[in-house]
């Protein structure tokens, strides 16, 4: 009887504890990470009566928690590039939303620009149109800031939220290895886990995963091992390292990442985050912003040389040589803050020739004798400089180095990085804009024949050596003679001639004895000539090799950014399709379907209900025993 007892009462415990089961299930059906538990029985061993064995009952053997870690990782892996790709693509629609701008653009800013270029050199005697092209020049400065400003603002925004990032993915640590240690606590029994614990730790391990994208590895008594990146550790059993957001040891104004390792910390790279939303940021600011970032900067460069270039070949209205029209730009350098202290190495890095910039960033470092200097570029080509004493141009930057170096010392140079921001006018005095040309040529009107001499232009070779006297040479016995080193030259028509960085060319039927004159501009008032050589470097193509011009070299840029965030805008959607149907398949397991658990409320309930009868029964058979025995 006392059997029939026991096992009516194991019965009802059974059942009462699925129903315990199932209620939890349904009251936390809508609890973000509750995975779905489920009661597993098994049956006591049974008694030998002689004529066989008689079964004792049952008992509740598991709290079965149904997880997939196979599905769980699949939710992880959709979420790690869903958080990658958003991050970047919130950012990249900042700037896509600032160069669609016409009213911050370059684009108009360039043009108008160049536009009072050619009124100037229309008219070159008038002040009203020499005013207006330098108030052209500061609108385009301006801008040029204003875009650099705002892309600075930008790089502000990915420091403040790779901090905030860092700071999130240090919490979350601190979370989990706390809760490493309570699973570890509770686990008496590998087959009964805290399930509850479980989840919230799953949980914080997927939102973690979404800030950076993790490897989670099982270990003792139910803990969990977190590594990132090239499998730096995060959370080991119940401890845990935290990054920190530091400024780089090149650049104060751009905060990395470090971690400590080996008693120091260390700078991790960019490219070891791979997924994540702390990915996304550093892709979109390495992949993205810092290239258009370079590439207007290189737009501000070349169009600084060329212009000045040309502007220098001119004559302003003092009937001096033209200087500087923008002020000349260097590109940025950043010492490592890590080099070594008894360094004194320093770096000139000037742009010589914009026209071969290719808006990457470089890496020098010096190896010491023989090796001396190493410039890396960022696509991995590599210069050596054996002589650190000569100035050596690599991609249109000249690097002049002083100093004493130590072994292991680095710099950064990023030849375009400031260029943008550091684009002005270097002159404020419209007197001194050089749209006439140096020099005049003329033909007397006592030549008997119909030789021309075309009007003149001028190279670098002039300024080192200007005219001071006019130059008269004279066609005889089919030559041109009378240069100013005592050269002739045999006379074909059109054909080019030139002495002291002087290019002309003479034309038609000179007769013998003919002359022409060569000398300095000594009434450019009216003159626009180097005007209409400023205004065509509009249409010329300088930058990147001689491939593009100054609004083609933008309008590039431009193109980038929106195919750029096309192509994320398209990536996005199919991450949150690729995150939904993991987290269908993953529920399609572990979520709670309330049907199934309302029917299994009312399975309990019987069970429940027959387990009480069973008891009830055993009850009455014992009374009937006692009053029996009276």
């Amino acid at each position: 009887m006392s059997n029939l007892l026991s096992i009516g009462r194991t019965g009802l415990l059974a059942a009462q504890t699925g129903i315990a089961t199932t209620g939890h299930n349904i009251t936390n059906s809508s609890v973000p990470g509750y995975t779905r538990q489920g009661v597993v029985q098994s049956t006591l061993p049974p008694l030998g009566q002689g004529v066989g064995y008689v079964g004792t009952g049952t008992q509740v053997a598991q709290i079965k928690r149904y997880y997939d870690d196979f599905l769980n990782k699949q939710v992880m892996n959709a979420q790690s590039t869903q958080g990658s790709v958003d991050a970047y693509l919130s950012q990249m629609s900042q700037i896509d939303n600032m160069l669609s701008d016409a009213t911050i653009g370059l684009s108009p800013a360039l043009q108008d620009f160049f536009r009072g270029v050619q009124t100037a050199n229309s008219t070159p005697s008038l002040q009203s149109s020499r005013t207006s092209m330098l108030s052209g020049a500061e609108t385009l400065a301006a801008r040029f800031q204003e875009v650099s400003g705002r892309l600075q603002e930008l790089q502000d925004g990915v420091n403040t939220n790779i901090t905030n990032t860092v700071n999130g993915i240090n919490s979350y640590a601190t979370q989990i290895a706390n809760l490493n240690n309570q699973i570890s606590a509770l686990t008496t029994d590998p087959l009964n886990p805290p399930n509850d614990l479980l989840d919230q730790r799953d949980r914080l391990v997927r939102e973690l995963n979404q800030q950076v994208k993790i490897t989670v590895l099982p270990s003792d008594n139910n803990m969990l091992n977190i590594t990132f990146g090239s499998g730096q550790p995060l959370v080991v059993g119940t401890s845990h390292l935290e990054m920190a957001a530091v400024q780089s040891p090149t650049d104060p104004g751009r905060l990395v990442v470090s971690y400590p390792a080996t008693g120091r910390s260390t700078i991790i790279a960019d490219d070891t985050f791979a997924g994540g939303a702390l990915g996304g940021l550093m892709d979109f600011r390495r992949e993205s912003l810092d290239r258009v970032q370079n590439q207007i900067g290189q737009v501000a460069a070349g169009l600084t040389q060329a212009f000045n270039e040309q502007h220098r070949l001119g004559q302003d209205l003092n009937g001096d040589l033209g200087g500087d029209f923008f002020t000349p730009l260097k590109g940025y350098v950043g010492y490592d803050a890590r080099n070594s202290p008894l360094s004194t190495a320093e770096l000139d890095a000037s742009i010589t020739d914009a026209r071969a910039l290719t808006g990457l960033d470089y890496e020098v470092n010096y190896g010491g004798d023989p090796a001396s200097y190493t410039v890396t570029r960022s696509d991995g080509a590599v210069t050596a400089i054996a002589d650190p004493s000569v100035p050596q141009e690599i991609d249109g930057v000249t690097y002049t180095f002083t100093g004493d170096p130590q072994v292991g010392d680095r710099i950064q140079v990023r030849p375009t990085y400031t260029t943008a921001a550091d684009f002005g006018v270097a002159i404020t005095d419209y007197r001194k804009i050089a749209l006439a040309s140096p020099v005049a040529t003329s033909v007397p009107t006592t030549n008997a024949g119909n030789g021309k001499i075309s009007a003149g232009v001028v190279d670098e070779a002039y300024i080192g050596s200007p005219l001071t006297e006019p130059v008269t040479l004279t066609f005889t016995n089919g030559e041109i003679t009378g240069f100013p080193d005592g050269s002739t030259v045999a006379y074909e028509e059109g054909a080019p001639l030139s002495f002291g960085g002087i290019n002309f060319s003479i034309s038609g039927t000179p007769a013998e004895g003919d002359t022409f004159i060569v000398g300095p501009n000594t009434s450019g008032v009216g003159d626009g000539r180097n005007g209409v050589l400023l205004a065509s470097l509009q249409t010329q193509n300088i930058l990147n090799n001689g491939t593009s011009t100054f609004q083609g070299g933008y309008a590039a840029t431009v193109n980038f950014v929106g195919n750029k965030t096309r192509e994320l805008q398209v990536g996005s959607a199919a991450s949150d399709t690729a995150v939904d149907q993991a987290i269908a398949a993953q529920q399609s397991v572990s979520g709670v379907n309330l049907d199934e658990e309302a029917a299994n409320l009312l399975r309990y309930q019987q069970a429940y209900q027959a387990a009480g009868k069973v008891m009830q029964v055993a009850g009455t058979l014992f009374d009937t025993l006692l009053s029996i025995a009276q």
